[in-house]
Parts: C-alpha cells; sequence; structure tokens
C-alpha cells in the first residue's frame, strides 16, 4: 500500500508531493498516523542553501521535523504506547545511550556513529511527517499528549515551542521580578517565546521586529512593551530599562543588525541567547559586550522540556498563531512562508 508525502529529492530543489510505501514497524518502532506537521523556516534552508556533502546525510527524505498524530502500528517490544493514542514526537534523534541521550538531550548526542542519522532526526536526513504515515524509530521519541491538547496544536510546539522554551528557561535565575527580557523578532518561534516568557517569569517583556503586525501580535499574546526595529530600537529599550539594558535578550533572528541591537541593549550580568539562524556573527571582546554578560546559542530542546511544553499547552497558556493547510496545499504553505506570508507559524495537516 502506498501513501503520499512531501519529499525533498535533491539539494537547491523543490520538494515534491509522491507516493511512498506505507511504513511498517520494526522491533521497538512505532508508525504514528500524521495529525499535523509543521511548516519551519529551516526547511527552506534545506531547500535551497545547502549542496551535497555540507550536512552528513543527504535527500531524499520525507520532510516535516514538527510532528504530531496517532499511534498507529507498535512494533515488537513497544510497551507504555496504544493504537490510537494521540502522541507528540520529540525530533532530535540520538544514539540512546550517550550520558545526554539517557537524559533526554538527544540534541547534544556525543556518539553521533550510533545515531540514526548524525545530528538529525524525522524530516531531517529521515523521513518525516509531511506525510499521511510516519515511522518513528524508537519509541521513546513519542511524548503521550496530555488531556486537553490535540495533535493540530501539538505539533508545533515540538520546535517552535521547545526552541524558546528552552531558551528561555536555562535564563530563569534572571528572569525574577524587576528584570526584562527582550525578544527580538516575532515570527514562529519569538511570538511563542513572548507567551513562555509570560507564563514562567515574572520579568516585564519587550518584544521587537520590523513588522506592525507582528508588534500588535505580541502585545495580544501578554508583551508589556514593542518597540519597532529600527535606528531608534536600543535607545527606546535603554530608556524603557531606566538606562540599564536588559537581563535576557533572546534575539530569535540572528542576522548582523539584531545581533548588533541585542549586545547594546544587554545589561552587564545578563544573557544574550542567539537562537535565528540569520548568518549573523556578533564580534565579542573585552569592550565588545557589557561587563559578564554570557552569550550563548541554543539548539532546539530536550525531551523532558517537551513534556513541559505540551503541559503548557494543554493549560493554554501557550498556544501557536497558525495557519492550516492540507498535505496538497504544502508546497504553498513553503512559498508562503518564503514570501513573508505566514503569521505565527503553518502547519500541515495530511
Amino acid at each position: 500500500m502506498t501513501v503520499r508525502a512531501l519529499r525533498l529529492l535533491d539539494w537547491k530543489s523543490e520538494p515534491e508531493l509522491v507516493e511512498v510505501p506505507r511504513p511498517e514497524p520494526g522491533p521497538g518502532q512505532v508508525v504514528i498516523r500524521v495529525g499535523a506537521a509543521g511548516v519551519c523556516h529551516s526547511d527552506l534552508h534545506l531547500m535551497h542553501d545547502f549542496s551535497p556533502g555540507m550536512l552528513p546525510w543527504e535527500p531524499p527524505f520525507t520532510l516535516g521535523h514538527e510532528n504530531a498524530g496517532w499511534v498507529h502500528a507498535l512494533g515488537n517490544g513497544v510497551t507504555g504506547l496504544e493504537i490510537g493514542q494521540p502522541v507528540a514526537v520529540y525530533g532530535p534523534w540520538g544514539c540512546g545511550t550517550c550520558a545526554r541521550c539517557r537524559l533526554g538531550i538527544d540534541t547534544y548526542c556525543e556518539d553521533q556513529a550510533n545515531a540514526p542519522v548524525p545530528s538529525g532526526g524525522g524530516g531531517l536526513g529521515l523521513d518525516g511527517g509531511m506525510a499521511e504515515f510516519m515511522l518513528v524509530p524508537d519509541a521513546r521519541h513519542l511524548v503521550p499528549l496530555p488531556d486537553g491538547l490535540d495533535p493540530l496544536d501539538a505539533a508545533s510546539l515540538t520546535d517552535a515551542g521547545l526552541t524558546p522554551y528552552h531558551a528561555v528557561r536555562r535564563s530563569w535565575p534572571k528572569l525574577v521580578p524587576g528584570a526584562t527580557a527582550v525578544v527580538i523578532g516575532v515570527g514562529g518561534l519569538g511570538h511563542i517565546g513572548v507567551q513562555i516568557l509570560k507564563a514562567t517569569t515574572a520579568a516585564r517583556v519587550v518584544a521587537v521586529d520590523t513588522r506592525d503586525a507582528a508588534l500588535r501580535l505580541a502585545l495580544d499574546l501578554g508583551a508589556d512593551h514593542v518597540v519597532p526595529a529600527g535606528d531608534d530600537a536600543a535607545a527606546e529599550i535603554r530608556s524603557y530599562t531606566a538606562g540599564r539594558g536588559a537581563d535576557v535578550v533572546l534575539d530569535f533572528v540572528g542576522s548582523d543588525s539584531t545581533l548588533a541591537l541585542a549586545a547594546s541593549t544587554s545589561r552587564s550580568l545578563g544573557d544574550l541567547t542567539i537562537v535565528g539562524i540569520g548568518g549573523g556573527t556578533l564580534p565579542v571582546s573585552f569592550f565588545g559586550v557589557p561587563y559578564e554578560v554570557s552569550v550563548q546559542t541554543t539548539y532546539w530542546g530536550t525531551r523532558p522540556e517537551l513534556v513541559e511544553v505540551l503541559d503548557l499547552g494543554a493549560r493554554g497558556l501557550v498556544k501557536t498563531s497558525q495557519s492550516v493547510y492540507g498535505l496538497d496545499q504544502a508546497l504553498r504553505a513553503y512559498q508562503d512562508l518564503r514570501e513573508g506570508k505566514i503569521e505565527g507559524r503553518a502547519v500541515v495537516t495530511p
């Protein structure tokens, strides 16, 4: 039996909707019926920015690394899951045996030679969820959905929710009452970052974006103050913080201009976290950033953190602003994303 899947067949090409064999689970594996798959900007990089040899894996593979659905078939030896059970897929797939994977930190697996695919997962080198069915190579990558959260709302939380949650969570000690957090870029991840900050910290939240609609969305989601990106943004943020700057700055863009803004608005002893992969650089020197500002990048998040994110979603504390497309409209979804027409996140429902 065949099913439909949106597959990237080669680098520097558009994906194609094709027929593929329906996956069957081997020992320890699970097949899910896909309820929703998130459309991520990193997929555009996969389509257009990579060439053979640049990554440790190659096409063809089915796109979609933000996935949720229902258990369809269980391989031998799988316990703790039931047919029809709603689940989310933890996206990064490590070796499962190194110290970090045992803690659920597959993003930073240290035995990539024994991972299903080096530094990847479903939709990143292996077949993802832009299909009617998806093979998950190890049942440990599935997280049961809590009551009150369905696959349509859960899918984007597996990346667009988990990534900002991890970035915010690592700075919780600095997000105390009286602190200020700045979110640069209120897009697919940033608009969820605003909600996570409001739901889990006492800090005031300032949102920065070039688009009026994004700033209005940030206010609707609880931001305390919004600032249009531009030449006056740094001064306005400094004024809002009585000249001190922000205790935590989360850059969800990562361009030269946003990184410069992040550095110029950080408070001494603060955190500057680069989440976006916009290709910019931040010169770091003794006088390049305020004293004792910690500069870090983050990648995705951990499996235990995904459980926490899904709980926030089930309680209505975090919700993705999303546009929904059918599988036959998936190419249009990526085109709309490329043209900046998506507010929040796009989701494909096979």
